[in-house]
C-alpha cells in the first residue's frame, strides 16, 4: 500500500510499527499471565494459558502487517506443506540478516507449535522482554567461562545440567527448536576471517545443535533444515530489509527424520560427538551448494 514512498520513509513506518509491537506483546504477555494467577481453578488457568500461547501467532501478524503496508515482497517458499503444530521439531537455518527471524516467523506461522530459541542468559534482564521470554518457556543458555572454571572446577558441567533442565518441560510442551548454527550473521569479512571454504556460509558450530539433539531428540519428530536466499541483495541488515532493500525472499525446507543414530550422549561418547559433527559439517556443504543453484537461478531469471 505504501510501497510507493521512497525507502527511507518506509523503513521507518515499518521500524516504528515493529518496535510498537515488539513492545506491546511482551506487555500483554505479563498481564495475561498474571490474570492466569489470579484463581488457582484449572478451567480459569487453561482458558487464559490459550490466549497466552496464542499470543506469538499474533505478534508475527502485527510484523507481517508492517511488512504488507511498506513493501511488495515477492515470496518464493517450497517445503512447508503439511506440517503439524501436534509434532516436535528441530529448525537450522542459515543466517544472514535480523530479517531470517521474520522471515521464519512468517513462513511457519500456525503450521508448527512455538517457535523457540536459545536465549543468552543475560538477556533474561532486559526490562520486559526478558520476563515475556520466561514466561513462553524460552529456555536460556548458562555458560561459564574457562577462566570461571579454573577458580570454580566444582561448576564443570553445571552449565549443561541447568540447559537440560530447561528443556525437560518441553517434553509435553510440542515447539519448534530453532539453532542458527553458524552462530552469526554472515558477512564477507568473516568468511575471509575464518577461512570458511563456503561461498554463501560461514563454518557451522555443530555443538548447540547437537547437544540440543542429545537432549530433545526421543520425542523430536524431525529436523527442518532451512535455507533462506535474498536474490538481488547487497546489504542484509535488518534496516535494509525495513527500507524494501531485499525485494525477494526464496526459501527453500528440508524435512529430515531423527533417526535413532541421531541420538546419544553428548556429554560422554565422544564417538556420537564427532558422527553428529561429520553429519553437520555434510548438512552445510548441500546447502551451500543449494544457495548457489538458487542465487544462479534467480539471477537467470531476472536476465530474462
Amino acid at each position: 500500500m505504501l510501497s510507493f514512498l521512497p525507502a527511507f520513509l518506509r523503513g521507518c513506518i515499518c521500524s516504528l510499527i515493529v518496535a510498537l509491537n515488539i513492545f506491546i506483546a511482551p506487555v500483554a504477555i505479563i498481564i495475561l499471565a498474571g490474570l492466569r494467577l489470579i484463581l488457582p481453578f484449572k478451567p480459569w488457568r487453561n482458558f487464559w494459558n490459550g490466549i497466552l500461547h496464542a499470543m506469538p501467532s499474533l505478534w508475527v501478524d502485527g510484523n507481517n502487517f508492517a511488512l504488507a503496508l511498506t513493501h511488495k515482497l515477492e515470496w518464493d517458499v517450497q517445503g512447508v506443506e503439511k506440517l503439524d503444530k501436534k509434532h516436535w521439531y528441530f529448525l537450522i537455518c542459515n543466517h544472514q540478516s535480523w530479517a531470517d527471524i521474520f522471515v521464519l516467523y512468517r513462513i511457519f506461522n500456525r503450521k508448527v507449535p512455538s517457535i523457540k530459541f536459545f536465549m543468552k542468559q543475560e538477556l533474561i534482564w532486559i526490562p520486559i522482554i526478558g520476563i515475556a521470554c520466561k514466561l513462553l518457556h524460552f529456555p536460556f543458555l548458562y555458560r561459564y567461562s574457562k577462566d570461571y572454571l579454573k577458580k570454580h572446577p566444582e561448576m564443570k558441567g553445571k552449565d549443561i545440567e541447568i540447559t537440560r533442565k530447561a528443556c525437560e518441560k518441553f517434553k509435553y510442551i510440542p515447539i519448534t527448536m530453532t539453532i542458527f548454527p553458524e552462530g552469526t550473521r554472515f558477512t564477507e569479512a568473516k568468511k575471509q576471517s575464518q577461512n570458511s571454504p563456503y561461498q554463501h556460509l560461514l563454518k557451522a558450530k555443530p555443538t548447540g545443535f547437537v547437544f540440543a539433539l542429545s537432549v530433545m531428540g526421543e520425542y523430536t519428530h524431525e529436523i527442518l533444515n532451512v535455507t533462506i536466499a535474498y536474490p538481488g541483495a547487497t546489504r542484509f541488515g535488518a534496516w535494509d530489509f525495513f527500507c524494501g532493500r531485499m525485494r525477494k525472499v526464496v526459501v527453500r525446507v528440508e524435512r529430515i527424520p531423527v533417526t535413532q543414530d541421531m541420538l546419544g550422549d553428548y556429554v560422554k561418547d565422544k564417538v556420537y560427538r564427532v558422527r553428529l559433527h561429520s553429519w553437520m559439517n555434510e548438512l552445510w556443504r548441500r546447502k551451500d551448494e543449494q544457495m548457489s543453484v538458487l542465487l544462479a537461478a534467480q539471477a537467470q531469471e531476472a536476465e530474462q
